[in-house]
């Protein structure tokens, strides 16, 4: 039975030196400031409300907290390089945070008439949403250019960005909400709204985007990959204009929102996320008959690189016999052989341009240059993944 890329001659032979791989991450000058523009916001609403804004830091803090781990969890297969990861949440809780509120301002200006009900229904309900998501977007249109678009190999990881920008942007907006009580009670209470009802909102708004980025992707035309941002873009607008205009409703069309609308579409986005995982599993097992034949791996490290439960198994072992910096080693070695699995699978789905054939040599040198920095593999020559 033959298996897609599994022969010999599509992929890189044993090179005869060690290739320096560039990583990709976000520009550390970059991450600094906004670090710096989030810490003096929150300096100004301190000044302002000591007691509401210490309020809105915890609690905002351990609720995205949870929403950060959940993705962290759903990033295990291929983990993200944890500096765009850092990137992405900074992007949502600063860049994102102060264009939505400064454009924000301004088409508030244009709108204002003597109907002030009028006025909060189209800022709230329309305004709202078309800007903060266009703000939180932005982040993964930036991540589709330059080396960051080899980033993005999988639905997997679009949910993952698109998620994180949401975490950010929620963290800061619910501080800022929170803050703004005028005694201690309101404060507790709009975290209660806020925080206990919604924390995913925002990651679940901007995962259309995400899914929009995604499909994109797969497209070379650029009015196809337009199309698919658009309306990724729009139905994350929608929702999040349905979410928004419900709180203008009353209290019965709010609630009847959230559980008719709001979480069956987030119980199928966690389902959706589940399965991309799945996926990308089910391609690095597809690929790895093809870098067995190619010598990239060895036939036993071929039934443990395919599962992560196995996977965590073999790092184990590792563990055992090498301690921590031997599981370091093998799991950095694991990990580019997932990045050359996901390569090669673009390029046998017709994407062989040269940017991925040029990326496809720099990842099997990178797999090459780890197995020589894993002197840890040597005690997994004979290891086997259970029942395999």
């Amino acid at each position: 039975m033959s298996h897609p890329g599994a022969s010999p001659q599509t992929w890189l032979p044993t090179p005869p030196f060690q290739r320096k791989v560039r990583k990709v991450g976000a520009p550390l000058a970059a991450i600094i400031v906004m670090a710096t523009v989030v810490g003096l916001i929150i300096v100004l609403l301190t000044a302002l409300n000591p007691v509401g804004t210490a309020v809105g830091l915890v609690l905002s803090s351990m609720a995205m907290l949870v929403v950060v781990l959940a993705y962290i969890w759903l990033d295990r297969w291929e983990p993200e390089p944890p500096r765009l990861l850092i990137f992405a949440f900074l992007w949502g809780a600063s860049v994102a945070v102060v264009l939505s509120v400064t454009v924000g301002l301004f088409v508030e200006s244009l709108i204002v008439t003597g109907e002030s009900d009028e006025v909060s229904w189209v800022s709230v309900a329309i305004a709202a949403p078309v800007i903060e998501e266009a703000a939180k977007g932005a982040f993964l249109l930036l991540m589709m250019t330059g080396r960051r678009r080899n980033e993005l190999n999988s639905l997997t990881d679009c949910l993952v960005y698109a998620g994180l920008v949401g975490a950010g942007f929620a963290w800061l907006e619910d501080i800022l909400y929170i803050s703004s009580g005028e005694s201690f009670g309101d404060s507790l209470m709009t975290a209660a709204l806020r925080l206990i009802m919604a924390p995913f909102a925002h990651s679940l708004f901007t995962t259309f985007f995400g899914i929009g980025v995604y499909f994109a992707l797969q497209h070379r035309s650029a009015l196809g990959r337009g199309a698919h941002i658009l309306l990724g873009y729009l139905a994350a607008v929608v929702m999040h204009g349905l979410w928004n205009g419900s709180s203008l409703l009353g209290v019965e069309w709010y609630f009847g929102i959230y559980v008719v609308w709001m979480m069956p579409i987030f119980a199928l986005a966690i389902v959706l996320g589940v399965q991309s995982r799945r996926r990308e599993q089910n391609i690095v097992a597809a690929k790895l008959p093809g870098m067995t034949q190619a010598g990239l791996v060895t036939p036993n490290e071929a039934t443990w690189l395919g599962s992560l439960r196995d996977r965590k198994a073999a790092l184990g072992h590792a563990n055992r016999f090498g301690g921590p910096a031997a599981g370091k080693s093998v799991k950095r070695f694991a990990a580019h052989v997932v990045e050359l699995a996901f390569v090669r699978d673009r390029i046998d789905r017709g994407f062989g341009d040269a940017r991925l054939q040029a990326l496809l040599t720099e990842e099997a040198y990178a797999v090459h240059a780890a197995r020589a920095a894993a002197p840890a593999l040597q005690s997994l020559a004979g290891y086997r993944a259970p029942g395999r």
